[in-house]
């Protein structure tokens, strides 16, 4: 690919998963060529579930698979906290009407695998996308006018400009920032799924439930047409191994919430196996571009989970950028630097949140009593105003 003019060269984007492609697409559809460079040797999505903002879904728009996103989602009807001690309800806000009217689009839940798949077929629609697989970057080059990179292979490929991808230990990341390793958080995630008729019957709610507990939660919402639960457990501990999709430890995971109620306790006890990840971070950054190379989602501005965003921005992102080399008129280097300014104080303000988020839902003793008190008394309206920064925009 390296001998053809720079007019014939594609936008190389390194990561096959929800940022990367949606960034690929977003192109696409702008009319731009595109390579991207997948690791593994097959595309595909570790993880269950994943939590869509009305946010999330103008973006489905721009990028024209809402109709496909609707037919897979679950519309629940409500994101309700509970008190994991007391089994109280501490607050509730409902998603119906009054939702959609305020925010103009609904709050879902999806197979974290199903969003992407539609994004992959979607990509694979268009001509002007290269997918390639067992492609893994371990050396990329920026002449000021085109990128270069080498996979481990033995393989080069040339692009007019590089997008990263590639996650929290994005490769890509160090030539831009090298600010080393992600940030530990101090807690660790463990998922499962649940066939409906096994979730017990008095909690089989359309809702994404949050229990709330003294340094743990746990989460269950309904995926798949309402034919499975998807369940994470998040407790503190200081354990740090990376990966996605490691066996987790059940009795570790029975003992962190040995504390709480019965009715919680009661889906903990259902799931024999578990696979877990620790959650990490970084602190946000105002730069993300330097000369023709990028990033995007997690290799920007990885989030923890507590704000389910995470994936909700790396779709902004991605529509962002294809919107700023547009108007930009394929000056990437103008385009990036005019990408990076309109993002970076909003998924700086997730990331910061999601860790505020943290603190809220594993609060014990008078902070707990205090969050209780003080978020009873909201009504839907005041809920809807406190969201309406991200809900409302980009």
């Amino acid at each position: 690919m390296s001998g053809r003019t720079e007019a014939s060269l594609p936008i190389i984007v390194v990561g096959g998963g929800i940022g990367g492609l949606a960034a690929a697409l977003a192109l696409a559809r702008k009319g731009q060529r595109v390579l991207v460079l997948e690791q593994s040797d097959k595309f595909g999505e570790i993880g269950a579930g994943i939590q869509l903002g009305p946010n999330v879904f103008r973006m489905f728009g721009h990028l024209g698979i809402d109709e496909e996103i609707r037919k897979w989602a679950v519309f629940v009807d409500y994101l309700i906290m509970m008190d994991s001690l007391s089994e109280a309800e501490i607050t509730r806000i409902p998603l119906g009407n009054g939702f959609r009217e305020r925010f103009g689009n609904p709050y879902a839940v999806i197979y974290r695998a199903d969003l992407h798949r539609i994004l992959l077929e979607a990509c694979r629609r268009h001509e002007t996308i290269v997918l390639e697989t067992g492609r893994r970057v371990t050396a990329l080059a920026d002449d000021g006018e085109r990128v270069v990179v080498r996979t481990r292979d033995g393989a080069s490929y040339s692009g007019v400009a590089l997008i990263g991808a590639d996650g929290l230990w994005s490769h890509i990341r160090a030539h831009i920032i090298d600010d080393g390793p992600p940030r530990v958080s101090g807690h660790i995630a463990y998922r499962a799924v649940l066939p409906t008729e096994e979730m017990p019957s008095d909690l089989r709610w359309n809702a994404a439930t949050l229990w709330a507990g003294p340094r743990n939660h746990l989460v269950h919402y309904p995926l798949h047409g309402g034919k499975l639960f998807n369940l994470v457990a998040v407790f503190h501990s200081d354990l740090y191994v990376e990966g996605w999709n490691r066996e987790g430890d059940r009795d570790e995971l029975m003992r962190r919430f040995a504390g709480i109620g019965p009715k919680p306790r009661s889906v903990l006890e259902k799931i024999e196996t578990w696979r877990m990840w620790v959650l990490c971070d970084r602190e946000p950054v105002a730069v993300w571009s330097k000369g023709r190379v990028t990033l995007l989602g997690d290799a920007a501005h990885p989030m923890l989970q507590y704000f389910a965003q995470g994936a909700c921005m790396a779709v902004e992102d991605a529509v962002c950028l294809a919107d700023q080399i547009e108007a930009a008129e394929d000056d990437y280097v103008a385009a990036f630097e005019a990408y990076q300014k309109a993002r970076y104080l909003r998924t700086g303000r997730v990331q910061l949140y999601a860790r505020f988020l943290g603190d809220v839902y594993h609060a014990a003793g008078v902070a707990r009593e205090l969050r209780n008190q003080m978020l009873a008394g909201r009504t839907p309206e005041k809920a809807y105003e406190g969201l309406a920064w991200i809900y409302g925009g980009p």
